[in-house]
């Protein structure tokens, strides 16, 4: 046993690669080829190197193979403004500060952090001189915004299209008495009835509608997804309030048909980043995830499309510290993450060398078959609680969940844009989800 141990940790030191500088992400790039999806993880929304490391490869993809846009894990109004921002928009605001700090929901360090403002300067200055068919957008890809996305169709349609705006009140109108999407959540569980009718008679004129629109195809690619939010918005929420309801599956569902409208929009040559957590971008099928009924994005990616247009990049840490909350509400704060318990994937890589470094499956059969076995794995969301550290790992089979794996011995906190110098937080975490 010990031998076999020994073999492993060897393997592990020759066949992985290790991670200084970008050019360290060849074999990486090599894996990628020709794929138009490339799903990219975290294994916490409050970790820096997973933000860094993430934007080297996007901006690698970006020059090197010519992808469209990056799609994350973040709601659709307030992406949007990014996407405006870094093409340029004579609309966008002052700088990309400003942008971010209007990101007043969901935790807002995820994305009102100096790491994305970072990605976002150097996506608009790549975009600059482009023609404005070929500028990289930046989209939300989440069900959350319902309310900020009706009220947004609400005033584009009034001047657009007022027959479609008619159905837009409506359901505006069904909306209006529960003010918040947590306070519908929990009068569901008390009501007869619901808007449900109302947002699919919206998304359905809209879609209908939207290729007359005016003569901005990104306001229309922008209606469209705003009704889709509060069409799925307003079934989440449903399946929350309901007993037995998979809410889970609805907006995993909802984000990959929203992937696939903006794969549509963005023509057959298009390819796409993603950035979400490892628990939506890794294959629920090599996790206990399925075990529950439970599916995600990145299998739901992998079942539409082929082996070879699909790459899925997993990322760990040994130890270091993250921003998160304790609690649902509470105050973002910069916690200790401690070592990685016994036998699990983070603590396995660390054992073989406590150096960063990256597995490229398919370039190993022998971490590929070693990884293809049940072992814990971290996962670490808004809320968490380093005191209760072995309910942070999902069981995993690590070598199919992903192509590749980016593994770092100790990481940092990401820098949040809302942590005050003086140590005033707001609240930052928002309580559905990781």
């Amino acid at each position: 046993m010990a031998t076999a141990a020994t073999d492993l940790l060897t393997d592990i030191k020759k066949d992985s690669y290790p991670l200084q500088s970008t050019t360290d992400l060849d074999p990486l790039m090599d894996r990628i080829g020709d794929a138009k999806y490339v799903l990219l993880g975290e294994a916490s929304h409050g970790t820096h190197e997973y933000y860094t490391w993430r934007t080297d490869i996007t901006k690698r993809l970006i020059k090197e193979k010519g992808f469209s846009f990056v799609a994350v894990e973040g709601d659709w109004p307030d992406c949007f403004e990014i996407n405006r921002w870094v093409k340029g928009y004579p609309e966008a605001r002052g700088s990309i500060t400003d942008v971010l700090n209007q990101f007043d929901r969901w935790p807002t360090w995820m994305w009102a952090n100096w790491e994305v403002a970072a990605l976002a300067e150097w996506m608009r200055e790549h975009n600059q001189n482009l023609a404005r068919n070929r500028k990289v957008g930046f989209y939300g890809l989440d069900v959350y915004s319902l309310w900020e996305s009706m009220e947004l169709i609400v005033d584009y349609l009034e001047k657009e299209d007022p027959k479609a705006a008619v159905y837009a009140r409506k359901a505006i109108d069904c909306f209006e008495p529960y003010g918040e999407e947590e306070a519908y959540a929990s009068a569901l569980s008390m009501m007869k009835q619901d808007c449900k009718d109302a947002v699919v008679k919206l998304l359905h004129e809209v879609r209908q509608k939207a290729p007359f629109y005016d003569h901005d195809p990104e306001a229309r690619l922008n209606a469209e997804m705003n009704a889709l939010v509060a069409a799925n918005g307003e079934k989440y929420y449903r399946t929350m309030a309901s007993f037995g309801g998979n809410s889970w599956n609805v907006r995993d569902l909802h984000m990959v048909e929203t992937l696939n409208s903006l794969m549509n929009f963005h023509g057959p040559e298009a390819k796409v980043i993603v950035w979400e957590h490892n628990t939506h971008v890794g294959d629920a099928r090599a996790t206990s995830m399925a075990d529950r009924g439970m599916l995600n994005v990145g299998q739901l990616v992998r079942e539409q499309h082929k082996p070879e247009e699909v790459v899925v990049v997993g990322f760990g840490s040994y130890e270091g510290s993250v921003i998160a909350g304790s609690a649902w509400g509470a105050r973002m704060q910069e916690m200790k993450v401690p070592q990685a318990v016994e036998n699990s994937v983070e603590e396995i890589l660390h054992a073989a060398s406590a150096e960063n470094k990256m597995l490229v499956f398919d370039n190993s059969p022998a971490l590929k078959e070693f990884f293809n076995r049940w072992m814990g794995h971290r996962a670490i969301g808004v809320v968490y609680d380093p005191g209760w550290e072995r309910g942070n790992y999902v069981p995993t089979k690590l070598s199919a969940r992903y192509d590749a794996f980016l593994y770092f011995d100790q990481s940092r906190a990401l820098h949040p844009l809302h942590l005050k110098p003086n140590g005033h937080l707001a609240p930052e975490t928002f309580p559905f989800g990781i």
